[in-house]
């Protein structure tokens, strides 16, 4: 697990949009990923309030790189949704309607979304910004989780226990990786 640090301007959500690939790289090109299911959970939901999605239909999106939108999900993807929200203790909310839930339950669907998606990598985007020490702490233990189940977790922050958590530090200062602060190395 890689904590991505930096002042705010830094390039971290763009590295991640480049990684995701939401978004061009000004120069270079993305190597390594070639082959693999990228996840991407972004700083902010462009979900509007007025769209009737439940928590259960936001973790559900997970499954449609693999099934497709319009695809019946198998028992088995239903199973990995239930698992993902449950993680994130989501349970009792799958019913509700997104736009009924807290910011924090929401950062946490969207977290969830990124886990039922099974992808090998997943990049998250400030995942702990602006939530409660519990939805923090649920958050980072399944992002861990992922970890160990072998997934490549890239997550953007500015939270000391979320960069304490991580294996690795890589910091950003105007678009470049700082060497000064952080070498891409295992902490």
């Amino acid at each position: 697990m890689t904590a991505l640090v930096g002042a705010n301007g830094a390039g971290k959500s763009t590295l991640l949009d480049v990684l995701a690939g939401v978004r061009r790289p000004t120069a270079g090109r993305v190597h390594g990923l070639d082959g693999l299911t990228v996840a991407y959970v972004p700083q902010r939901s462009a979900v509007p309030d007025d769209l009737p999605l439940t928590v259960g239909d936001t973790v559900a999106m997970g499954r449609w790189r693999e099934r497709g939108p319009w695809r019946r999900l198998r028992a088995a993807d239903r199973a990995l949704i239930a698992s993902s929200a449950g993680r994130l203790g989501l349970t009792g909310l799958l019913g509700t309607p997104l736009s009924a839930v807290s910011g924090g339950q929401r950062q946490r669907a969207l977290v969830a979304q990124g886990l039922a998606a099974r992808a090998d990598v997943l990049l998250v985007d400030e995942p702990t910004a602006g939530v409660d020490a519990g939805t923090q702490a649920a958050v980072l233990e399944a992002l861990a989780a992922e970890a160990i189940r072998g997934a490549v977790v890239v997550h953007a922050t500015h939270e000391p226990a979320a960069v304490e958590s991580a294996d690795r530090l890589l910091a950003l200062a105007a678009g470049r990786v700082d060497a000064a602060v952080s070498p891409v190395v295992g902490r």
